[in-house]
This record gives C-alpha cells, sequence and structure tokens, in this order.
C-alpha cells in the first residue's frame, strides 16, 4: 500500500492482516480502521509536518522518518528531535511499525494537538511507532507505542493493488 504526500513516498504490505474498526465502544472518541502492517515491509520515507507529534507530554515537530525493510533507519524532526532520536534506541522494537490507522470520523475537522483525537481525523493516516496489537496479526514488541499523524487533506494519496483508494483526504472507491 503506497502512501504518496508532501515529503512523503511510502510503502507498507498488509497481506494477510486482519483490519479492526474503532467505533468508539472501547476508545473514544472512534473513527479509525486501523492494520498492523507486515512487520518488514515499510519502505520508504514519511514526514508529520502537517499537525504536531505529542508524545509523553513533549512536543515533536517536523518529524522526517526513513524506513527499511520495516525499520526507521534515519530520522530528524525540525523540533523535539532529541526526543523522537531517544525514543527511537528504547528497545529492538521501537523502530519498527507497530499499526497503521485510516482516520475516519468526518465529525473532527482540526487538530486537537492529542493524537488520540487527531488520528481519527477523516484524512488522516497514522504510524504507531512500537507495539503492535496481536489481534489483528501483528507480531512486534516494544516497551513504547507512539501514533504520529499525517494529514492527507490537502496532498496526498493511498494506492491499494495498484489502484488510486484515497485522494486528497476523500475515497475514490
Amino acid at each position: 500500500m503506497p502512501i504518496i504526500g508532501s515529503e512523503t513516498d511510502l510503502t507498507l504490505n498488509l497481506a494477510a492482516r486482519h483490519s479492526a474498526i474503532d467505533d468508539g465502544l472501547k476508545n473514544m472518541p472512534g473513527g479509525e480502521v486501523y492494520y498492523a502492517p507486515v512487520e518488514d515491509s515499510a519502505t520508504g520515507t514519511i514526514e508529520f509536518v502537517e499537525l504536531p507529534c505529542s508524545d509523553l507530554g513533549t512536543q515533536v515537530e517536523g518529524a522526517r522518518l526513513v524506513f527499511r525493510d520495516g525499520v526507521v533507519v534515519d530520522a530528524s524532526a525540525r523540533e523535539g528531535e532529541d526526543h523522537l532520536l531517544q525514543t527511537l534506541e528504547t528497545d529492538s522494537g521501537s523502530r519498527g511499525v507497530g499499526e497503521f490507522g485510516l482516520g475516519c470520523n468526518e465529525g473532527l475537522t482540526r487538530s486537537l494537538g492529542d493524537p488520540l483525537f487527531d488520528e481519527k481525523i477523516a484524512g488522516t493516516i497514522h504510524l504507531a511507532l512500537g507495539g503492535s496489537y496481536t489481534h489483528i496479526g501483528a507480531r512486534n514488541e516494544s516497551r513504547i507505542r507512539w501514533d504520529l499523524v499525517k494529514d492527507l487533506r490537502r496532498d496526498g494519496g493511498l494506492w491499494c493493488d495498484g489502484e488510486l483508494v484515497q485522494q486528497g483526504g476523500r475515497w475514490c472507491i
């Protein structure tokens, strides 16, 4: 699944993995579909420039991650780079992708500065670094789990099996 956007060209493999729908019964607010990418599949670059990435009270802005064979091999940030780099050194699973999510909540239209809300904004995607959910087939283990949100509403698209399925935050299918 290629993700293309501002300073972003990242491919993930979701083959033979289950998805889950967050309908708001266990997590408020609801409004996402999430997957566990195949652990060694993340390849390419993604920049989180549209929304701040908050982790344990620390703001990280302009985070840029380069993945090869499923792990972050290079990382930088405009602000909070030290925190980003330290977090990536937490353990052997902290550089892996634990989750790929699609924001679907059209009631959320702007950032609230909290990734638990921002990741559900319709037209966004998010990657969770670190620990994954085993109930959807994931196997990445880590002490960390950090959701970073990318807004694709202005400039971005998602492809699945060679077909454009989302452009500018709107579904094409």
